[in-house]
């Protein structure tokens, strides 16, 4: 969800990419919060940190908790910012519970980075 909020609200700020710990999936309940506010990341795929190892960054925004302490130092990275947001990957309840979560982050996470492309 934050690298399809930040290419969206960054269109001429910034480009944006993500990567995970270890790749896995694009939840489907992403994907489907985001279509809620027109930005389709259906077609975006679970990445590694190794696909990234040798591109420079200015910024390194780590979202969970797990990543801060488990996220490697990365070869000429920048400047690394850590906003703490719950995985509502980790949501249990009814389907609408579990978008609900979502929808939460999504939102928190859209908020953070309407405030960090307005200081950048």
């Amino acid at each position: 969800m934050a690298e399809g909020l930040a290419r969206e609200l960054g269109k001429r700020k910034l480009k944006a990419f993500s990567a995970g710990l270890e790749a896995t999936k694009v939840s489907p309940y992403a994907i489907k919060v985001m279509k809620e506010i027109g930005i389709d990341i259906s077609k975006q795929r679970s990445k590694s940190l190794d696909e990234f190892k040798d591109e420079k960054f200015d910024y390194i925004i780590s979202l969970c908790s797990e990543a801060e302490d488990a996220c490697p130092i990365l070869p000429g990275e920048g400047k690394r910012l850590h906003w703490p947001f719950l995985n509502p990957e980790q949501t249990e309840g009814s389907e609408e519970e579990i978008l609900d979560a979502f929808r939460a982050i999504r939102d928190a996470i859209k908020a953070k980075l309407e405030d960090f492309l307005s200081k950048h």
